[in-house]
């Protein structure tokens, strides 16, 4: 769960707290003048990413990390450039914070790579309100498939209830999905039905 900035500050120590003000006071610089750094250069707030947590401690990571983006006004390129040179960790607060940036679609291939990953943690933050607004049906529902494939909890499905409701064409996927499980002697999670209790109110 992210925090506010509010939340964040009163759990940090004064050291981390003034890392931060610096870190927030950077973003925010390059969100007013966000062709400073030139075409080919990367903003200093996008190293103060990286350090994150070092500086604020793990447990406030995505949070701090979140928070720089939405400081930063992050364009795409930001965005996509700290995704795909950051660690597992540094990926997943991206993905977590796409829903409060304005860009639109543009980042649904960060998205798509998430779902493709093995790993759980990306997978479970590719399916949050980024995906519920901007996905297509299609790959909706094998974000859905792929949670229940890797053991991603559904309750991490963002508007499970409202995209799920009425889907025939998901309730045919879950019930080959089941039968497959059965065929081969192994259990259907019970995740499964809540997704159909989704489908079928």
């Amino acid at each position: 769960m992210l925090k506010s900035r509010e939340e964040v500050d009163a759990e940090l120590g004064g050291a981390a707290r003034a890392w931060l003000d610096e870190a927030l006071a950077e973003a925010a610089h390059d969100a007013a003048t966000p062709d400073a750094p030139g075409p080919y250069a990367s903003p200093p707030w996008e190293l103060r990413y990286a350090a994150a947590g070092r500086q604020c401690g793990p447990e406030h990571a995505d949070s701090v990390r979140s928070l720089l983006l939405v400081e930063a006004r992050a364009p795409l390129s930001s965005v996509t450039r700290l995704y795909e040179q950051g660690t597992a960790a540094e990926r997943r607060a991206v993905l977590l914070t796409l829903h409060r940036l304005d860009l639109g679609s543009t980042a649904l291939p960060l998205v798509e790579d998430a779902l493709r990953a093995n790993d759980t943690r990306l997978v479970a933050a590719a399916v949050g309100p980024y995906a519920a607004d901007h996905l297509d049906p299609h790959a909706w529902r094998h974000a859905v498939l792929k949670c229940l494939f890797t053991e991603v909890p559904v309750a991490a499905v963002a508007r499970l209830d409202d995209r799920a409701r009425g889907d025939a064409e998901l309730a045919r996927m879950l019930g080959d999905f089941a039968d497959e499980r059965t065929a081969a002697g192994r259990a259907v999670p019970e995740d499964l039905r809540t997704v159909l209790g989704h489908v079928r109110p």
